[in-house]
């Protein structure tokens, strides 16, 4: 994964959280799309999705293309009630950006073997 400055000081400033359990990041989804931005990825795609009840923005979708790379970043997010930050998942190039879960932790969204 390529090396991003810009998404690097929001996690060191705190301004985005990794929450294992939901193996994504609560930020504000304006700040994720400048700092991927800021890291070189050009804008491709910006879709928002609206809930039936009330027609407001229940999350959404950014891609963006870095010309230089070629490298793909993509960040979908799920807003929360009453607050600007969302659940924010953030791909590059398909690899999840995550924070510090180490590869020995469960992931609770793969199945690890079973009956077939």
């Amino acid at each position: 994964m390529q090396a991003m400055n810009a998404v690097d000081v929001l996690r060191g400033q705190g301004r985005m959280t990794w929450i294992k359990a939901e193996l994504g990041w609560v930020a504000a989804p304006e700040e994720i799309m400048s700092a991927l931005s800021t890291d070189g990825f050009e804008e491709c795609k910006r879709e928002l999705t609206t809930s039936r009840r009330d027609s407001q923005p229940a999350g959404g979708l950014w891609q963006g293309l870095n010309p230089r790379t070629g490298a793909v970043a993509s960040a979908i997010w799920v807003n929360r009630q009453l607050s600007r930050q969302a659940v924010v998942f953030i791909t590059v190039d398909g690899e999840l950006l995550q924070g510090d879960l180490s590869a020995s932790e469960p992931n609770p969204y793969r199945d690890d073997g079973g009956e077939g």
